[in-house]
Formats: structure tokens, C-alpha cells, sequence
């Protein structure tokens, strides 16, 4: 079953405009304003302190959360728009969703843990099994789909859940602190894996603390304060843009949805006022599946 199209190939597969979120009391502003885009086939990372609201921007942009103010447009939907069934359709057929400690069922096998997400995503029962065991030779686990989570190693469990992302063959991919929980080894082998769907074609955005895996992205975005203060356009991981932001030129497509032209080099540069206080709650543990 597919709840929404795919997307138009000239509309970027992620657009948000404005992104604030305040949360509890005293009130907490993890976002101040977000800006970013993500074009089809891009490789994002996404970096910034502990605070900066890397990880909130990602749920809000998983629709795991709403926002208070802004826009999310993901394959073309305005997803402030929808209720939360539509929210969670749109979830099924556009999003992956990789987390740091995996979030595996310990009680599946690596098979079933991914053929779960497929029938989720609307397979039929031996379609999800099919799916499963292609992901999995394609990441090199075949030979342990049998297997649970306890007997893999981290990076096995960590490329499992990978697998499990890619079973609805996700319009983006999301990653937050994909790494985190691994040793160099488990590391190089999912940044690897991600250097591969991107040249495959997978669009993907992936949050991260640390520079190495980040030097592994096509653009390094970097966040300050609940805001996108440098958009990576012209810099790379170890340079520093001389304006900040995103491009902010209009464009109205013909569905009626608001676009920015990220192709026209225009660029302006962000001021933002810093408040004490400010942290990043979204970035607890949340597990949710492929599926609403």
C-alpha cells in the first residue's frame, strides 16, 4: 500500500522554514527559528553542541513531534497540515529512522526485526521476508539473519537496524548519532555503509557530535543556539562559511507549497541572540518503528 506518491524529483525531499519548539517550566526554546533544506541524494550531517536542538529539529522533522511555529515540508507534504493518522502514513512511506542503541525487539531474530518493519510499511507477509533477506545480504548479515540482537556485536545490531530503516525504501533516511554507541570498528563500518546508500542514491540526514563521521557527509550543517548558523554550502567540515544560513529566495510550486531556490547562491547571514538555560530535550531515547 503506498499513502502518498513519490516525490517529485525536483522537489527537494526536505524543507523547513522557521522551526521553534519551547518546552516545559521554566520554558525551554530548543528551537529559535530553524531553517534547513536537504535535496534529493544529498548526505546532510547535521552537527552542533550538546543543546544546539540538532535532535529536536530531527524529530520534528520524523514527525515524532509538532512544532510550535514553522513549517516541515517532507516529499513535497506540508506535514503541519496533517492530523496524526496522515502524519503517520506520511512517516510509513517517506521515513527511516535510525537511532543510537538500536532499538532492537530482543526477542526477534535480525529477520524478523527488519520483515516487522516491511508488513508495517504495507507488505505482504512473504514480500517482508524477501525485503529482509535482500537488506540483509546487501549489508552483509545474511549469514546471521537467524541470529537475535544479544548474539550480534554492536555494529552488527547497529547495521540490523539500518536494515530495518531501509524496509519501507524510505524517501529519507534519518540518523541520530548513528555512531554514538559504537567502537571505532562498528563505526567505520556504519559510516561506510552510509557512504554506499548515498552513492546508491538514499538522501539522508544524520546528526552527529563527531567530526571524523561527519567529514563523511556530502555537506556539514552546523547548528548554534536552536538555530542553522551555517548551512554548509561552501564550507566543509573543517572550514567555516563566511555567511550563515540557508538560501532564502521564494519559489511557489504549482501544488501551492512554499520552496527556497537552494540552487541560487544567494545566502544571508544570521544574527541570533543567545539565552541562558536553553537545552536539547529532544535528545532522549525514543523508540518509535516504521510504522505509526
Amino acid at each position: 500500500m503506498v499513502d502518498h506518491p513519490p516525490p517529485d524529483p525536483g522537489v527537494p525531499h526536505l524543507v523547513v522554514r522557521g522551526l521553534r519548539k519551547t518546552y516545559g517550566a521554566p520554558p525551554v526554546r530548543a528551537l529559535r527559528g530553524a531553517d534547513l533544506t536537504v535535496r534529493a541524494g544529498e548526505f546532510v550531517a547535521l552537527m552542533g553542541p550538546s543543546g544546539s536542538g540538532k535532535s529536536t529539529l530531527l524529530h520534528l522533522v520524523a514527525g515524532l513531534d509538532r512544532a510550535d511555529e514553522g513549517t516541515v515540508a517532507l516529499a513535497g507534504v506540508r506535514t503541519e497540515e496533517l492530523n496524526s493518522t496522515k502524519l503517520a502514513r506520511l512517516r510509513r512511506r517517506h521515513v527511516g529512522l535510525v537511532f543510537q542503541f538500536f532499538h532492537l525487539i530482543e526477542h526477534l531474530s535480525a529477520l524478523e526485526n527488519v520483515a516487522l518493519a516491511a508488513l508495517i510499511a504495507g507488505c505482504r507477509p512473504a514480500e517482508a521476508t524477501a525485503r529482509a533477506r535482500d537488506l540483509l545480504d546487501t549489508l552483509g548479515l545474511l549469514d546471521r539473519a537467524a541470529e537475535r540482537p544479544g548474539a550480534l556485536s554492536g555494529g552488527q545490531r547497529q547495521r540490523v537496524a539500518i536494515a530495518r530503516a531501509l524496509a519501507n525504501q524510505p524517501t529519507l533516511l534519518l540518523a541520530d548519532e548513528p555512531t554514538g554507541a559504537l567502537d571505532s570498528a562498528g563505526a567505520a563500518e556504519v559510516l561506510d555503509l552510509f557512504r554506499r546508500l548515498h552513492a546508491a542514491g538514499q538522501t539522508i540526514l544524520m546528526v552527529t557530535h563527531n567530526r571524523e563521521v561527519a567529514a563523511g557527509a556530502e555537506r556539514v550543517v552546523r547548528m548554534r543556539d536552536g538555530c542553522v548558523v551555517d548551512s554548509g554550502e561552501d564550507s566543509g567540515v573543517d572550514g567555516e562559511s563566511d555567511d550563515a544560513g540557508e538560501p532564502v529566495d521564494p519559489l511557489v510550486a504549482p501544488s501551492g507549497p512554499l520552496w527556497v531556490d537552494a540552487l541560487t547562491g544567494r545566502r544571508t547571514r544570521l544574527r541570533h541572540r543567545t539565552d541562558a538555560g536553553d537545552a536539547d530535550p529532544g535528545g532522549a531515547e525514543r523508540y518509535v518503528g516504521s510504522g505509526p
